[in-house]
């Protein structure tokens, strides 16, 4: 079983109170004592109060709490922290790979529209790598795996089959879009889009 100080479980704002990176809790702490963040105070629907590191070691641990124990006694985990100094967004492209691929594509298959179940499809290079097509955005699709067989190391056109939109490269989203909450953490939900 990992630590609680290994799981990213802190949502990181900028000072304008904008999510902007999810934290382990060391990195957290390290932040706050650095001064370089605040602890969110978060208290139901209604309070949120930024704290700094000397009055976090005082607040008191409650039952909704994860904490660490320290030799000067139990230190609440903060579930959400803000920068002091930093006020930008992070702009963030998605790395190139399979995942990705799955995702701009919205999970249905490029020649069918059919939605994809996991392991019903695969990544098709719309020119084939024998034929010189790289692994790139603009020439791999999601393709449902009996549909990429049919088509082999052929062009579409070829195996008669017709893409429905053509591929590029995703857009640049802000990371906020990006974060999500797996860990189903309710301080997090008002920071968070979608």
């Amino acid at each position: 079983m990992k630590s609680i100080l290994h799981l990213s479980t802190v949502l990181l704002l900028n000072r304008n109170w904008q999510a902007i990176h999810v934290k382990t809790p060391a990195e957290a702490f390290c932040m706050m004592a650095s001064g370089s963040a605040s602890g969110l105070d978060v208290q139901g629907d209604d309070f949120l109060s930024p704290v700094g590191w000397e009055d976090w070691l005082k607040l008191s641990v409650r039952d909704q709490d994860k904490a660490i124990n320290t030799p000067r006694g139990a230190v609440r985990v903060p579930t959400v922290i803000v920068a002091a100094n930093y006020a930008k967004v992070p702009i963030c492209r998605p790395r190139f790979g399979a995942r990705a691929i799955w995702e701009r594509d919205g999970g249905c298959c490029q020649y069918t529209g059919r939605k994809l179940a996991p392991g019903e499809g695969n990544i098709d290079h719309v020119i084939p790598r024998s034929r010189g097509g790289a692994s790139s955005w603009e020439n791999c699709v999601l393709s449902h795996r009996a549909v990429n067989e049919k088509k082999a190391d052929r062009l579409p056109q070829e195996a008669g089959l017709r893409l429905l939109r053509s591929p590029l490269v995703p857009r640049a989203l802000p990371a906020t879009a990006l974060i999500r909450n797996p860990h189903g953490i309710r301080d997090w939900q008002r920071f968070l889009v979608g």
